[in-house]
């Protein structure tokens, strides 16, 4: 999925079977772990990766930072959509 603009309101996103969010205690960081590969993620990262339970749609994950943040829903729609896409390209996020 290249553009990030289709990803409509109404996905719930989650993580797919062999991909989990977990901190790492010993170096104080949050990983996302999937087969053979491990990335580092922000707390903003981890805030939206909480979300992706397959239950809450995309539109309700932006409603929710955006109140937590206190910050313009459109700009946090569009970054939301931009990660989501990313990991999505590569399989670390089903939509």
């Amino acid at each position: 999925m290249n553009d990030t603009a289709v990803i409509a309101d109404t996905v719930k996103p989650r993580l797919p079977r062999g991909v989990r969010l977990k901190h790492d205690d010993t170096r104080n960081e949050w990983l996302l772990l999937a087969p053979e590969r491990v990335v580092k993620t922000d707390l903003i990262a981890v805030e939206i990766l909480k979300r992706c339970d397959g239950v809450a749609t995309l539109g309700e994950i932006v409603a929710g930072l955006a109140d937590q943040f206190k910050a313009d829903p459109g700009r946090i729609a569009a970054d939301v959509r931009a990660m989501l896409g990313e990991l999505a390209a590569k399989r670390m996020v089903d939509l």
